[in-house]
């Protein structure tokens, strides 16, 4: 049984690229579709420092925290909107093994480096799950802007307002959890990506174009028990 987890969300970058649904309909489990904005479905990496992570109702101080980087999508299953990664790589042996267990997330040890600038976000990770096709990303991104709260039927509002994520289970069933956060606080955001094989490693090619790119200095957030659909 999985327990609800309490957690915080840090210095986020939500690098976007659009791509044909059809590209992301042939990486999705059965019982998924790709959700789309004007027609396109849209592939997104995620880097940003975890904190106080911990089982609902203990006190945060008592949490753990850890840098991640994220590849997810946008779906839908019977009207329901959510996330789904296909990869989630995290700095820290015992919170991954924890992820993969009890939540049937895709988590892959890695090491990471972040560090906060003045400015701007350093980030850098290199993949070294065992058995697992090592992976290279950095990243330097920087918020630029003022800040906003998405319009419900804007394309920012499409790529971070979401509640929900679905994974599969170790005998290939759908399952789902929910999450608990306020709405986010963006900023646009400049990002120089200087390695990125993330897509390659998921088996979508490297994207051609330059990302929409948005900053949210982070929410608080609970995320419920997984539970098969």
């Amino acid at each position: 049984m999985t327990l609800p987890v309490a957690m915080g969300w840090r210095h986020l970058l939500f690098a976007n690229w659009p791509t044909a649904p059809a590209v992301v309909d042939a990486r999705l489990p059965d019982g998924l579709e790709p959700d789309t904005y004007d027609g396109r479905a849209w592939l997104s990496i995620v880097p940003f420092r975890n904190v106080a992570v911990r089982p609902r109702g203990v006190p945060a101080r008592l949490g753990f925290g850890l840098p991640e980087l994220n590849l997810r999508t946008y779906v839908r299953r019977d009207g329901k909107s959510g996330v789904y990664f296909f990869s989630l790589d995290a700095d820290g042996v015992l919170g991954v093994l924890a992820a993969r267990l009890t939540h049937r997330l895709p988590y892959y040890n890695a090491r990471i480096e972040m560090r906060l600038g003045s400015r701007h976000v350093s980030f850098a990770s290199e993949r070294r799950h065992p058995g697992a096709t090592p992976v290279r990303f950095a990243c330097r991104y920087e918020p630029v802007g003022e800040s906003f709260a998405p319009n419900p039927d804007s394309l920012a509002a499409f790529l971070t307002e979401r509640y929900r994520y679905y994974t599969i289970g170790r005998r290939g069933e759908l399952r789902s959890a929910d999450l608990v956060h306020d709405r986010w606080s963006l900023r646009p955001a400049t990002v120089a990506l200087e390695r990125n094989a993330l897509f390659e490693a998921s088996g979508f090619e490297p994207p051609a174009t330059s990302p929409v790119c948005y900053y949210s200095p982070g929410v608080d957030v609970v995320s419920s028990r997984n539970r098969p659909l």
